[in-house]
């Protein structure tokens, strides 16, 4: 559905992207993995029109390289940025108002489905974002994105800062994306999670995918997890 080749990307006369080139298919769980500034975050950002880039990215056949972010999200493609864009004032409820989809026939997703997935949110579907912990406005950031109805949901570092409870009520909810047919790319530095939820790993060093393999083969193979992923 989804296809890199040859991307590079700049913020402003700065290089970050060298030639990245990846897919991520139907109903597949990809984990992008690396350091901090390895360039996940910018790859994300790219292909959602947020940073200058070079390349090609195409979405189910059709070049989206340089289109503008609300048109990338139109085409069915949903971000999850990693600050955890919420509207503080509005409730809960408001905030997944505000990812429906205007026009938008027979959605996959709805208030229930939501609520279903984090029993949490709808203890508090009328409070304010603001006054919310930080895993349940995780929790509302992942869902306000599903309400839009993407097809691929593109998600920067979903589990940081949450407690262990949270993290496996997260790998539930991209376990019930993939078993409704939702394409997801997991930015993450977390290999726990990543290596329990993924179909295939690709691991980013220096602004280049440095590996590429199933869960499998990225557990067993020691040199790229100390040369690229360890701390």
């Amino acid at each position: 559905m989804l296809a890199l080749k040859d991307v590079h990307a700049f913020y402003g006369k700065s290089h970050v992207l060298h030639g990245v080139s990846f897919e991520v298919g139907a109903g597949e769980i990809v984990s992008l993995l690396g350091r901090n500034g390895s360039g996940r975050s910018t790859t994300v950002k790219a292909i959602m029109g947020l940073v200058d880039g070079a390349g090609s990215v195409r979405w189910k056949g059709r070049e989206i390289l340089g289109k503008k972010a609300f048109e990338v999200a139109h085409a069915g493609i949903g971000y999850v940025p990693e600050n955890r864009d919420i509207f503080p004032t509005l409730t809960v409820q408001q905030n997944l108002l505000l990812g429906q989809k205007r026009g938008a026939k027979n959605p996959r997703w709805a208030f229930d489905d939501m609520y279903k997935l984090f029993p949490r949110l709808k203890e508090r579907q009328h409070t304010e974002a603001g006054v919310l912990s930080g895993g349940e406005q995780q929790m509302l950031t992942l869902c306000r994105t599903l309400m839009g109805d993407p097809e691929l949901i593109m998600i920067d570092e979903p589990t940081e800062g949450l407690a262990p409870k949270i993290v496996e009520q997260v790998a539930e909810y991209l376990r019930e994306l993939k078993r409704r047919g939702i394409s997801v790319l997991l930015v993450e530095q977390k290999l726990t999670i990543a290596l329990q939820v993924a179909d295939r790993c690709l691991v980013m060093g220096h602004g280049q995918i440095v590996f590429e393999g199933t869960p499998a083969e990225l557990r067993g193979n020691a040199y790229v997890r100390k040369e690229w992923l360890e701390v």
